[in-house]
């Protein structure tokens, strides 16, 4: 290897990604270059300054290949204008000629004889601790959980199970609606992330209403180490040269400023004010993209909004889509069509037609409703309609499960149930594309607690009231005037309230912003209260200040004051009190104000504190809601159609044009009550179950449990962080404090902050301290430490000695590891059928195979170190006895390789082939199933085929061992 100038068409190595094999130089300008490495299928681009890369030149001796497989031993090495031209002599015999452009790109380097050879002879805690890399590594990839362990979340089935589902397909294309508080941005960020990780996509575009791009930052910073980045027209105009200030005030139209990054996040309006800017985002390939609020784009057979117009043209150009809305049945079937149209326009290209379905569908809920039934399988031999109606809709498939319920084993019959369930799970209905869980199904919510607070009622009021107009009268502080916060009751209640409860947190919501910034002064200023102030004025940096302050553990706001924002995507679920200082006419902004803190994860009873007037419009509100909804002690689905039934003579009332209060609420109650019992008989059970299977659902959890292993992370990145020179103190229980090192063997270990970081490996304390950063195997620092030491020559090489009585004093032994490399795209996820991680080999001087004999254990144990002089001399004088031992190591190992690429083969066809023929299967009944993902699994089993059957075995590292 030497260092060139980069020109296109050389080829280079990469220092970091040793599976790369061998790249080419396909452009070089304005301090970058690009790699293209044929072997992954895949480009790279660096700072041409500080490239992890090497420049390929072999020497007189060496054995290459060409991209056509000949392989030639070189006689001669020629260099000309930056190009290598290799003179070697071919199989045959005769000399020919080959260009560097043609070498074989599938090879590797950094050979471990090589190094041994030449003295570079490792310690044998380096070593071991490869040893122990490529086993962790392989158990990893080969985890059913892989791409889920990483994320600082809750184990909550219904998540996990989503994630696992939708990420494991092709390019899905899925709605999540489920319910408020259930965790919609996780379940997506579960998805991206092991889309990631699975190499099944690279480019993800995130678009969000304005105010939560701060806070989908934050999140997917925090829970999933994924690092964003903000798109907004003043940075788009820096990349393209367009801002002023510009040295040469040129633009470059070449540059698609969305390209600059792989996860790109932006705010919907940044797209629909700027066309160019769409067009722009349209054209960056993306391999996903996330939709937060969907449920904002309207869309009617006449006529599409502008923001749906623009998703519309992204969803057409983007091959994975994730649309996050609200609970559909609160939407109607118009806007949830909308929302389907976006993920497959051709499946859902007529209302009409889709309402026909919907109905249709609600027979095949019912038989399922009736399978699941405690004496289903007893009605099933006794009904023959039931029978006929099964066959209906699941074909000779239903005769093979039912004749199966012959059978005395009351597990046998339930597991032959739950087969026809999920059986009809998946082919009817809109489930394959829609996931929505409900608080009913989800266990785990907190209860909800009114408390009201009756004030008496200020002379000022009453005195302005006469003609004040609805606003007025729901919200005193526009009729008392300028100064309403000496005359305001509930001003003082507050105050009063908050310096009685100085321990508890508090949110306190108002629906106009000067009504929240007045207020917020007033506490801190003359009351003493620490306070932080949020709403729609301020700066979404001021406001992520703001919450950050409010969710602090030590010297932090007490309460939070914030306007209608605040109950719109912001998550506060640390506190428990919410104070509703006026209260909103619509029953949506109610729910989402309580929804702040009625989440997954709320340990506490939320209490909800109102205060009112005594006998105001405010009162006739407050039991509009609770005795007529009940509508604060519970979620109420049914409220925004209760409130449209009886809005104009709530209005009357609020108005005083109407006095009949009681009767108003009396009624609400009663058509309350009436459509939840509707709104029960007809909800969606089908989709309900097919959004979470709680077996499928808990075998993930539990997969993932066995996965993380904590402790032996934790003491394998203590070895690996003493090997490299990484500052380790211990914290405290499960956690460590890190800093880098005065001796560190790198120049900067993957993930350390330069000021150092607190650590830990349990789920359980990360998720209640969050300053401390959540190390999982999937964890950026523990990948990086792994494909640090992998694709590197690190402890490739050693050298011991051992006392073994069966063996006489001086006998040579060699411990060899191979590897199955098989270069291939990451996405083709072709580690997951490799049966082994490595492949051990230990021969002696006699060709005797030991490797059953000599266990690693017995060298961990019994193998002892030697001075690194004394080690280097030995090697030279026995140099010729290794390199046969060598070979001798390579000939048993490929007696071997056969059979395990028969093996990775059988199990990738019959993985392949169980899975085409479900979909298969599937697509006959159930048209949410789309040829792509038939088609994606066809090609894939082709290429994987491929790649396997041209896997070889390559030495990742050997150990000579001298008997004393």
């Amino acid at each position: 290897m030497s260092n060139s100038r980069f020109i296109p068409g050389q080829r280079w190595v990469s220092n970091t990604e040793s599976d790369a094999g061998l790249g080419i130089v396909v452009e070089a300008g304005n301090r970058r270059v690009t790699v293209s490495f044929p072997a992954i299928g895949e480009q790279r681009t660096y700072a041409a300054d500080n490239a992890p890369l090497s420049r390929v030149l072999y020497n007189v001796g060496d054995r290459i290949r060409s991209a056509d497989g000949d392989l030639l031993d070189v006689l001669e090495v020629r260099e000309e204008g930056g190009y290598i031209t290799y003179l070697g002599r071919d199989q045959s015999g005769n000399e020919q000629c080959l260009e560097e452009l043609e070498l074989d790109s599938f090879v590797q380097f950094s050979k471990p004889q090589d190094r041994l050879f030449a003295g570079q002879i490792d310690k044998l805690s380096r070593f071991e601790l490869r040893q122990q890399t490529l086993a962790h590594n392989h158990r990893h990839q080969q985890s059913p959980a892989l791409g889920l362990l990483g994320a600082r979340v809750q184990l909550l089935p219904h998540q996990l199970y989503i994630g696992h589902e939708v990420a494991n397909r092709h390019a899905p294309r899925v709605l999540l609606a489920d319910e408020v508080g259930l965790g919609k941005t996780i379940e997506a960020g579960l998805i991206i992330h092991q889309q990631l990780v699975s190499g099944r996509a690279s480019r993800v575009l995130v678009v969000v209403p304005d105010s939560l791009v701060h806070q989908w930052l934050v999140e997917m910073l925090r829970r999933f180490n994924l690092m964003f980045t903000i798109l907004d027209e003043e940075r788009c105009q820096a990349l393209t040269g367009e801002c002023d200030g510009d040295e040469d005030g040129a633009v470059d139209d070449q540059i698609n400023p969305f390209e600059s990054a792989q996860l790109v996040l932006c705010n919907l309006s940044f797209l629909t004010n700027s066309e160019q800017r769409l067009q722009q985002a349209a054209d960056a390939s993306w391999d996903l993209m996330v939709v937060d609020e969907a449920h904002h784009l309207q869309w009617s057979e006449q006529q599409a909004s502008p923001e749906y117009q623009c998703i519309e043209t992204l969803a057409k150009a983007v091959t994975g889509l994730l649309l996050l809305t609200a609970t559909p049945e609160q939407l109607g079937i118009e806007s949830h069509f909308a929302r389907l149209r976006l993920l497959d326009p051709d499946r859902y290209y007529d209302l009409q037609k889709f309402c026909d379905e919907e109905s249709d569908y609600q027979r095949v809920s019912e038989l399922v409703e009736q399978l699941t039934a405690s004496d289903s399988a007893e009605k099933l031999r006794q009904s023959s309609l039931l029978k006929r109606e099964l066959d209906h809709y699941l074909g000779n498939q239903a005769d093979d499960l039912l004749a199966a319920l012959n059978t005395d084993s009351e597990d046998d019959k339930q597991h032959v149930m739950d087969e026809l369930v999920h059986s009809l799970l998946d082919r009817h209905g809109t489930g394959r594309v829609l996931f929505r869980n409900t608080r009913d199904g989800v266990a785990g919510f907190p209860e909800r607690r009114l408390n009201p607070y009756k004030l008496a009622v200020p002379t000022e009021y009453l005195n302005r009231l006469d003609g004040a107009d609805l606003e007025q009268r729901l919200k005193p502080e526009q009729l008392l005037g300028e100064g309403w916060l000496a005359h305001d009751p509930r001003v003082k209640w507050l105050a009063d309230w908050l310096a009685d409860n100085r321990d508890q947190k508090v949110l306190v919501i108002c629906a106009q912003a000067s009504t929240a910034e007045q207020l917020e002064g007033h506490l801190n200023v003359r009351c003493g209260v620490r306070s932080a102030l949020f709403h729609e004025g301020m700066s979404l940096v001021q406001r992520d200040r703001a919450a950050a302050y409010f969710a602090d553990e030590d010297e932090s706001a007490q309460a939070l004051i914030c306007s209608e924002i605040g109950s719109e995507g912001r998550n506060f679920q640390f506190a428990r009190h919410l104070v509703m200082f006026d209260l909103p006419l619509n029953p949506d902004l109610l729910e989402q104000r309580i929804g702040r803190l009625d989440r997954i994860g709320q340990r506490h009873c939320v209490q909800i504190h109102v205060p009112f007037y005594d006998n105001s419009p405010q009162f006739t509100l407050l039991r509009w809601y609770h005795d007529g909804l009940n509508a604060f002690e519970r979620v109420c689905p049914v409220a925004s159609a209760v409130h449209t039934q009886f809005g104009d003579q709530l209005r009357a009332c609020l108005l005083a044009e109407k006095t009949d209060v009681d009767s108003l609420v009396a009624n609400a109650r009663v058509a309350t009550d009436a459509a939840l019992y509707e709104f029960q008989q007809g909800r969606d059970r089908l989709l309900e179950i097919s959004s979470c299977h709680p077996q499928k659902a808990e075998q993930v959890v539990e997969q993932l449990v066995e996965a993380e292993s904590p402790r032996q992370l934790e003491a394998y990145m203590e070895q690996v962080f003493d090997q490299y020179g990484v500052e380790h103190n211990h914290h405290s229980l499960d956690a460590l404090v890190l800093e880098p090192g005065d001796h560190m063997a790198v120049e900067r270990f993957p993930g350390l902050l330069d000021d150092g970081m607190t650590v830990t490996f349990n789920r359980h304390k990360a998720l209640s301290r969050e300053e401390m950063h959540f190390l999982s195997w999937e964890h950026p620092m523990v990948a990086g430490a792994m494909e640090m030491i992998l694709g590197s020559d690190f402890g490739n090489t050693a050298l011991c000695t051992l006392k073994l009585p069966p063996l006489k004093p001086g006998t040579l032994l060699l411990e060899t590891t191979f590897t199955l490399h098989c270069s291939a795209p990451k996405a083709l996820q072709v580690q997951r059928y490799l049966p082994v991680s490595s492949l051990r080999v230990v021969v002696d001087s006699n060709g005797r195979d030991l490797s059953g004999v000599l266990t690693p254990d017995h060298l961990q144990r019994l193998g002892k170190k030697v001075a690194i002089a004394t080690a280097q001399e030995l090697v030279r004088q026995v140099r010729p006895q290794i390199n046969e031992l060598i070979e001798q190591a390579q000939t048993l190992a490929g007696k071997q390789q056969g059979g395990l690429v028969e093996s990775a083969l059988e199990k990738m066809q019959r993985l392949q082939k169980r899975e085409l023929q479900r979909l298969q299967a599937l697509a006959e009944a159930n048209p949410n199933i789309r040829q792509e993902e038939i088609e994606h699994i066809r090609d894939t089993s082709e290429q994987l085929a491929g790649y396997l059957e041209a896997a070889e075995l390559r030495l990742d590292s050997l150990r000579v061992v001298v008997t004393v």
